[in-house]
């Protein structure tokens, strides 16, 4: 369901809206709230921002952190909380949220936050624990005293896990913080200036840039590059000794494996929980999610059964950890599942892949209005573009033409060519693919509005 190039905070739940959209209304309930920074890949901008979008909310101070690559959670908050502390002052206090957690009661979380917040003001790292409901093997643990941080603990096996139930002083770590800026940058100096040093440097020297209701930085990937791979636990909280933690219940899931994900849908007299068109017999504590066609299921227990477009998973739920597994081994073997779907998502709309076979490729295309492809051409594929809806705004070779329903047109191996939504509804067209290579890098740009190399 989440991909390389489309990842689980993109995810929709039950009511039709993702986790990052949850994570965005969260922050904004915040009271005193000045701004939302988002920290996201740079091929993930546009597609951030329509999610945005979709919320309809009033407009907010909103800015963008693009890193040029992932090298985990501690350059990611250095290079956050340097940018605040210029933008902002020193003083400015932080609240970091994974963008792929889902939060149950969202007024027990405010005040976590509130009490966070307080303790961020008196110089304090401030961490948010949640209380176990169950032995958990797949997070890690806080033991604290109070609100004093007495220690981290990594994840631990069932027995130890058990342990930690039955003791208060436990709770689940999860991963979200609260600081003044000036705290944590204080705390990087000492315990891994090779995070920090390179993170601010990469934000000294990123580019600026705006859209129509946001800015955004794109940090420097030189020095951005230098800076150590290493999560914010390990590089700072395992190494601070006065930080705090605020313990609370407010429906935390991390969303971290296909059973956390069940837990979101209610279970069936059998203990099965189902999305889609599932018809189940003599099928019991299973999570089975079907996409697009039916799924049916006779005499299985304990599975997971998710089926998308382009691939089907089936596993234990004893081993849905193991699916991190999987994804890498698709990865080493070159298969572009563990990138794209077969819908791929683009800063002027979306494609989807209907078939490909020997010398050719079928897609469907949607452009939303005042989208526009790249000038560009293609060294071993030529294009056959036909318009189901919408009006077409076309440069191919050197001609310009604008097509409409049922109109069509070719367009050579090695034409410059680009397409264009003028109008005010989607444009949705029909490209048929032909040629000895059809893969997605064979793409020369001359021109590209949304940046692009």
């Amino acid at each position: 369901m989440s991909r390389e190039a489309r990842p689980k905070p993109f995810l929709k739940l039950n009511d039709g809206l993702s986790l990052l959209q949850h994570a965005l209304k969260r922050a904004l309930a915040i009271p005193g709230a000045a701004e939302t920074l988002t920290v996201t890949n740079r091929e993930l901008l546009f597609s951030t921002v329509d999610e945005y979008a979709e919320l309809k909310l009033p407009p907010s101070r909103r800015s963008f952190l693009l890193e040029p690559e992932a090298r985990n959670t501690a350059p990611a908050i250095a290079a956050a909380t340097s940018y605040v502390a210029e933008t902002h002052g020193p003083d400015t206090v932080l609240c970091i949220f994974p963008a792929d957690h889902c939060v149950g009661d969202v007024e027990k979380f405010l005040d976590a936050v509130h009490q966070a917040i307080t303790l961020a003001h008196n110089e304090r790292i401030v961490t948010f624990g949640i209380k176990p409901s169950h032995p958990e093997t797949g997070f890690g643990y806080i033991e604290a005293d109070g609100d004093r941080v007495v220690r981290f603990v990594e994840k631990p096996n069932l027995e130890r896990a058990k342990t930690f139930l039955a003791d208060e002083r436990f709770l689940w770590n999860s991963g979200m913080f609260c600081f003044r800026a000036d705290t944590m940058m204080s705390a990087m100096k000492t315990h891994c200036p090779d995070v920090l040093e390179p993170a601010c440097d990469s934000v000294r020297s990123g580019r600026k840039g705006s859209g129509e209701d946001y800015n955004y930085l794109e940090l420097d990937p030189e020095y951005f590059g230098q800076a150590k791979k290493i999560s914010i636990d390990y590089a700072v909280m395992e190494n601070v000794k006065d930080s705090a933690v605020v313990a609370s219940d407010f429906g935390w899931n991390d969303v971290g494996s296909w059973n956390a994900m069940a837990e979101l849908t209610d279970a069936d007299e059998n203990g099965n929980r189902t999305l889609g068109d599932v018809t189940a017999i003599n099928t019991h504590n299973s999570y089975i999610s079907a996409e697009d066609r039916l799924i049916g299921t006779v005499g299985i227990d304990n599975l997971v059964v998710v089926d998308t477009a382009d691939a089907l998973l089936v596993a234990n739920r004893d081993h849905v950890q193991d699916v991190k597994t999987l994804f890498e081994t698709l990865k080493e073997t070159g298969s572009e599942i563990h990138k794209l779907h077969r819908t791929v998502h683009r800063p002027w709309g979306t494609y989807t892949v209907l078939e490909e076979g020997d010398r050719f490729k079928i897609k469907r295309v949607e452009v939303k209005p005042g989208g526009r492809l790249s000038l560009q051409m293609h060294h071993h594929r030529s294009e056959h573009w036909v318009v189901v809806r919408g009006t077409a705004k076309i440069v191919n070779g050197d001609q310009e033409m604008v097509l409409t329903t049922n109109q069509s047109t070719y367009i050579p191996c090695g034409n410059n060519h680009r397409l264009e939504n003028p109008g005010v509804m989607r444009l949705v067209l029909i490209e048929v693919q032909s040629g000895d290579y059809l893969g997605e890098d064979d793409i020369v740009r001359f021109e590209d509005i949304y940046g692009r190399s």
